[in-house]
């Protein structure tokens, strides 16, 4: 597939890799990078089920993504050349990777798994508490038991 910037492509979560090289993007509920510079862009995921929310490591060398493959989004991740991907959550709500920790260990991610007991009067799925995962897998962890979106890490 060939980005061309005059055709209007469908092309979702926009996130270009830390050495400013390459763009991941989902498009068509698939996960495809492409050069900054532009060329044909190369598919990253060919499942059935819709990948979304690519986010890179520091590094660059991997991409955190969310994928419905078992019903409900759940957060994977694989090298940033493609192959096969990690499923690192399994919650039964959905989990969407916002970025990597700085040291490339884990994903951070949204999800409203558990609100906090202050709210429990008025608990809500639109505001998602925000979590971690190693990239290895394993149990996950509540950062900020409130709202936080588009999560970075300051260098």
């Amino acid at each position: 597939m060939a980005v061309d910037a005059a055709t209007p492509l469908w092309l979702r979560d926009v996130r270009i890799s830390p050495n400013g090289q390459e763009i991941a993007f989902c498009y068509k509920g698939d996960i495809y990078k492409v050069a900054t510079t532009g060329g044909d862009a190369v598919q990253l995921t060919t499942q059935a089920a819709y990948d979304s929310s690519p986010v890179w490591s520091p590094d660059g060398s991997k991409i955190a993504f969310a994928s419905d493959r078992n019903g409900n989004f759940d957060v994977y991740v694989m090298s940033a050349n493609g192959g096969s991907a990690k499923r690192l959550t399994t919650h039964s709500v959905s989990e969407i990777p916002t970025t990597f920790t700085p040291d490339g260990k884990s994903v951070v991610f949204n999800a409203s798994i558990q609100d906090p007991a202050e709210s429990a009067m008025f608990p809500s799925n639109s505001m998602s508490e925000l979590y971690a995962v190693n990239v290895e897998g394993g149990k996950t962890r509540q950062l900020l038991a409130t709202p936080a979106e588009m999560v970075c890490y300051d260098k």
